[in-house]
């Protein structure tokens, strides 16, 4: 297996997702999406699996801080300027993607 979690420290589900690996000595590769975005290959991919518009959190704090509810603008330029405006965490193992904390899904992976 090779699984990627994309997400923040501060995100409890990012946290809970580690957890979930860890628990089932599982090695994954954490990318802190405050630190550091997704590549625009990388985001080509996880698109191949969830559309682009299941990405963006338009609940969280970065999507209203930013008053984008109000303004029209390229979703695909937007989450890769600001990646911070992703629904965390975002799971990959190879070519199959998940959004948020989904063991049953993880399962099947094993």
């Amino acid at each position: 297996m090779n699984v990627q979690i994309f997400g923040t420290k501060g995100c409890s589900e990012t946290r809970k997702a580690e957890r979930y690996f860890k628990e089932r000595r599982i090695a994954f590769h954490f990318r802190d999406l405050g630190e550091k975005g997704i590549a625009k290959g990388e985001l080509e991919n996880i698109t191949r699996v969830i559309p682009l518009e299941e990405l963006i959190d338009r609940e969280g704090k970065q999507f209203k801080k930013r008053n984008l509810q109000y303004m029209v603008f390229d979703l695909d330029n937007e989450l890769l300027n600001d990646p911070l405006l992703f629904k965390t965490p975002i799971v990959r193992n190879g070519k199959e993607v998940t959004i948020g904390y989904k063991p049953e899904v993880w399962k099947s992976w094993l």
